[in-house]
């Protein structure tokens, strides 16, 4: 049974830097993809960024561009998020997703794919 263990968020004030990180355990399992959504109160569940495995392709939600850096550790299914400048508007609750991806003009899915529990990020003002 894969399981996707996230850490890190927390509060901070605005301008301030968080990180999360978030491990995908499970037997034999190598997901195509990983990366972090986000759900802020009274929104959908929005994509922040992903990461194709194994040095592949990046995408990044157009407000977090240039704020926000994920990389990966592909041996350790690991996929972290470095948040810098934070605003207000990126509080919510971090959720990492593993094969639920981002590309370049929507999303796709692989045919299973998993969700982390949820971590929160609150920013003020």
């Amino acid at each position: 049974q894969v399981q996707l263990q996230e850490s890190g968020g927390g509060s901070v004030e605005t301008g301030g830097s968080l990180s999360l990180s978030c491990t995908a355990s499970g037997a034999s399992y190598s997901p195509n993809c990983m990366g972090w959504w986000r759900q802020s109160p009274g929104k959908e569940r929005e994509g922040v960024a992903t990461i194709y495995t194994g040095g592949g392709r990046i995408y990044y939600a157009d407000s977090a561009k240039g704020r926000f850096t994920i990389s990966e550790d592909n041996a350790k299914n690991t996929v972290h998020l470095q948040m810098n400048r934070l605003k207000p508007e990126d509080t919510g609750t971090y959720y990492c997703a593993a094969d639920y991806c981002m590309t370049g003009v929507g999303w796709q899915t692989y045919p299973t794919y998993y969700w982390g529990q949820g971590i929160q990020v609150t920013v003020s003002s």
